[in-house]
């Protein structure tokens, strides 16, 4: 590590206390231990919401939305580099970058297996990469979320083991209208994507499909 850089450890040193006592109304509300045993991220590109879901030892509770300050980009998959748009799809976390010029940062694993798949089948090349869930309000491609909840999320995904974060990336929310792929547009195997994406986001308890506590 370089001089003057930051470690993850350092993150939670300064910012623990801070994000438990911004984060424990909302799980006590919900009935879900702090910190929980996993977590769930929805982001929906349309509504600039990204919903936080957990559970400790039960079903996957709602917990609270945040706002996406900026997605840039259009409904549908990312494709290549240079697009300008926010993947779609369920994705992991690689790693937590403490030392973002974005404050912080979170890098999910774009391209997945299945963005690697059709690229492939369709010999797509030079897919992009280094997606981030990052501080500050301009991005391109990743989601800007502002340094608060940044630090939040961070802190959340280092006390709960980044192997226990998952990440949904959608269009728009489907418990309000489908998801559909217009083939003009999109991709062939875009509805299959958005299927995927409508079956992760169902599995989730009735208390998460009807977003309401």
């Amino acid at each position: 590590m370089l001089p003057g850089q930051r470690t993850v450890e350092e993150i939670l040193q300064t910012y623990r206390a801070y994000v438990k006592g911004k984060l424990n109304y909302y799980f006590d509300k919900a009935k879900v231990t702090y910190p929980p045993r996993e977590v769930v991220l929805i982001a929906f590109k349309q509504e600039r919401k990204l919903g936080l879901w957990a559970r400790d030892r039960n079903e996957f509770r709602f917990i609270r939305d945040y706002y996406i300050l900026t997605a840039s980009g259009v409904a549908g998959p990312k494709l290549r580099q240079g697009d300008r748009q926010v993947p779609e799809g369920i994705y992991r976390i690689l790693e937590l970058n403490p030392n973002s010029h974005y404050h912080l940062s979170i890098k999910i694993n774009y391209p997945n297996e299945f963005d690697l798949l059709h690229a492939g089948q369709e010999r797509r090349t030079n897919l992009g990469s280094d997606i981030f869930i990052h501080g500050k309000s301009a991005s391109i491609g990743c989601l800007a979320m502002g340094d608060k909840t940044i630090e939040e999320l961070f802190v959340l995904t280092a006390l709960v083991g980044a192997e226990n974060v998952k990440v949904v990336i959608a269009p728009h929310d489907p418990r309000i209208y489908p998801l559909k792929a217009d083939p003009e547009e999109l991709p062939e195997w875009t509805s299959e994507l958005y299927s995927i994406i409508s079956r992760e986001i169902e599995a989730l308890s009735p208390e998460v499909k009807s977003g309401k506590k």
